[in-house]
């Protein structure tokens, strides 16, 4: 009983161990094919998740880029408060989308909601403080603020910075945004660099030139305006307003026979134009009452004294003020006044004295301009004939 009860233990452990041998063989030998199929199904999911998750993101970014259209329209449109909805709409579905800030900037901008554009903004500078879209704006609101220093800062940021496109076209706009801000408080002299720095960029485009030479013009700089309107005739046909401006720029120079030529080629192109015929008239009278011009032939210097002379007397009996103002030269009680003066000399201001006399042709016009000028400051500026000698005055000073 031990002993077949023992053998028939040992075959069925044997038995068991075999079967037990066969069945790790099988699955050993089937383990590959199984980490396989894992492997394949794992990979399968993965691209599965993947594909679904760039289908979801795609769908997100047609959304997103739907409801910008929509918004960049309407900004163009000028429906501000569309535009925002547009666009706060695209956020949702791109929060950091630098162009969907930047737009809803814009459109708040155009609400004049300057402090929340501002925070947008001041966010994208962080971002991109070269890009010049950015800083253009928040040169704007600065502006608008009345932050001179910051409008600057913003401004020469844009000036130099990267722009999408034609980068000299959108800097040189920056520059002239910057020049008409500076103008409008009156910084001149700042101006007056700006442009001299646009100026030396500029291509052969006429329009350009006349433009530049507007703003040298009101930033007074009457050299600089001169040669700016000279390229831009150069460069263009005879436009009548560029000539204009070069005859009123060389008139301010005090060039009169260059003016008087511009001013007239204007008024031939224009006839409707009356500033510059004003200003021609002038222009003549300067031309033609002064007696110490080269181009007045020495027969006629006498008549033009005489002349010249009547003109400021009577000017001087219409201002009242005047009739007791004493020469600036010397004290009231030891000078006699303009009115006394006059008189006394009137009776050798003839063209028979002067010509017995050359030298009082001096003294004469010394008079005659003293007396525009202390008229000017008494009764305020002067036309006509009493203009034209206080400009030749001015030509004349420290001669």
């Amino acid at each position: 009983m031990n002993e077949e009860s023992a053998r028939s233990k040992f075959q069925g452990e044997s038995t068991i161990n075999r079967e037990n041998g066969q069945d790790r063989r099988f699955y050993l030998s089937r383990e590959p094919v199984i980490l396989t199929v894992l492997s394949v199904l794992a990979t399968v999911f993965f691209l599965a998740v993947t594909g679904l998750s760039h289908v979801f993101h795609a769908q997100q970014e047609s959304l997103g880029t739907r409801w910008f259209t929509r918004g960049a329209e309407d900004l163009r449109q000028q429906r501000f408060t569309a535009a925002e909805y547009d666009l706060r709409t695209a956020l949702l579905y791109s929060r950091d989308n630098f162009s969907y800030q930047f737009n809803l900037a814009e459109a708040l901008i155009g609400q004049g909601r300057r402090t929340e554009a501002r925070a947008y903004l001041v966010n994208l500078w962080d971002r991109a403080p070269e890009n010049g879209q950015v800083n253009l704006e928040l040169a704007r609101i600065a502006v608008q603020s009345n932050e001179t220093e910051k409008a600057l800062r913003y401004y020469h940021n844009a000036i130099y910075a990267a722009w999408p496109g034609d980068q000299e076209l959108e800097r040189r706009d920056a520059r002239l945004e910057l020049v008409e801000f500076l103008l409008g408080i009156h910084a001149t002299k700042q101006a007056q660099s700006e442009l001299i720095a646009l100026a030396a960029n500029l291509d052969n485009d006429p329009s350009q030139h006349a433009r530049v030479a507007d703003l040298f013009f009101r930033a007074q700089d009457y050299e600089h305006a001169f040669a700016e309107y000279l390229l831009s005739l150069k460069s263009g046909p005879q436009n009548p307003a560029v000539l204009a401006g070069a005859g009123r720029a060389a008139f301010e120079l005090r060039r009169y026979p260059l003016a008087q030529r511009y001013l007239q080629a204007a008024v031939a192109a224009n006839p409707s134009d009356a500033s510059s015929f004003a200003i021609l008239k002038t222009t003549e009278l300067v031309l033609r009452m002064d007696p110490f011009s080269r181009s007045i032939p020495l027969f006629q210097r006498d008549r033009i004294v005489v002349e010249d002379f009547a003109t400021a007397g009577a000017r001087l009996k219409s201002c009242p003020g005047t009739v007791g103002a004493s020469s600036p030269v010397s004290s009231a009680a030891t000078q006699p006044n303009l009115a006394e003066q006059w008189m006394k000399m009137s009776k050798q201001v003839t063209e028979r004295g002067l010509r017995r006399n050359p030298e009082l042709i001096e003294g004469a016009m010394d008079l005659v301009f003293e007396i525009e000028h202390k008229t000017n400051d008494i009764c305020g500026a002067p036309t006509g004939n009493n203009l034209a000698l206080l400009l030749i005055s001015k030509s004349h000073e420290g001669n």
